[in-house]
């Protein structure tokens, strides 16, 4: 597995991720929050799987 996220994608992620799982916790408190743990996951590790189907790529040390 190839990084294919930049730092910018990753922060994004993370925050995004973080936002969402804390719906578990506060707030309406739903397990939907549970969703975060995708993009959570996907920026802690910088690839998307997603991202190399559709050939996307925004790690400019990757890139071709």
């Amino acid at each position: 597995m190839k990084t294919n996220e930049g730092n910018m994608d990753r922060i994004a992620r993370v925050v995004v991720g973080l936002g969402l799982l804390s719906l578990v916790f506060v707030g309406p408190q739903t397990m939907w929050g549970l969703v975060g743990l995708v993009p959570l996951a996907t920026g802690a590790i910088g690839y998307c799987p997603v991202y190399q189907i559709f050939g996307f790529n925004t790690c400019p040390i990757t890139r071709k």
